[in-house]
């Protein structure tokens, strides 16, 4: 049996080495990894990113396959649920760096596989709605960018310190209790003040990501 990290970057925040290094931090012990450079996760669906057919190929029964989040796996809600369904059939185990979820398609137990499931389709809707959030930004940045002046004197506020996929990530480990603020500040390499911000002013932490079209 194998692990493999399949790590997808589609900006200059997200780089191969920090996906893996959380991975080693988080316990796992990654045997190969395997990349998809400057792919969007909004745009291209799992089957069509260039190491997809290779992951397909290359992972057996009883391997494990390691990603950051569920996110990973496919541009929405659909892509998601039907990613994890087919590794699920063909024997290999899922488990994500946050949280630590564990999707594995073994059980027997309905009750336990009525639980997996609905973790699936919680995780899998959850980044659908980041998928979608993430398109509006980018339309809202394009507008407002637009709106400026040529010499670009409109005022947009502090650059956030974090990119709107660590704001979802953050909301979305806060609503799961899965850690303390100080845990999540941990988590994703901020500080406890822009945590708390998140967390509790969230409209606000959502206005400034767009002003700067993230």
């Amino acid at each position: 049996m194998k692990t493999i990290l399949y790590v997808r970057t589609s900006t200059a925040e997200q780089t191969i080495e920090h996906q893996e290094t959380q991975a080693i931090d988080a316990g796992y012990q990654i045997d190969q990894v395997i990349s998809d450079f400057a792919v969007s996760g909004v745009t291209v669906r799992f089957a069509e990113r260039p190491q997809a057919p290779r992951l397909f190929d290359m992972l057996r029964p009883g391997d494990v396959l390691i990603v950051r989040w569920v996110d990973r796996l496919g541009r929405d809600y659909d892509d998601v649920t039907n990613t994890i369904r087919t590794f699920m059939s063909m024997g290999v185990v899922i488990r994500t760096i946050i949280n630590g979820f564990v999707f594995d398609g073994a059980s027997t137990d309905p009750v336990q596989k009525a639980i997996r499931d609905s973790l699936i389709a919680f995780m899998a809707a959850t980044a659908q709605a980041q998928s979608e959030a993430t398109k509006s930004a980018q339309l809202a940045g394009i507008k407002h960018a637009l709106q400026s002046d040529s010499a670009g004197h409109k005022y947009k506020g502090k650059k956030p310190s974090y990119t709107r996929e660590i704001y979802v990530g953050v909301q979305s480990m806060l609503g799961l209790n899965s850690g303390t603020v100080s845990d999540v500040a941990r988590e994703f390499g901020l500080s406890r003040q822009v945590v708390l911000r998140i967390r509790d002013t969230p409209d606000a932490a959502e206005r400034a990501l767009t002003r700067w079209g993230m």
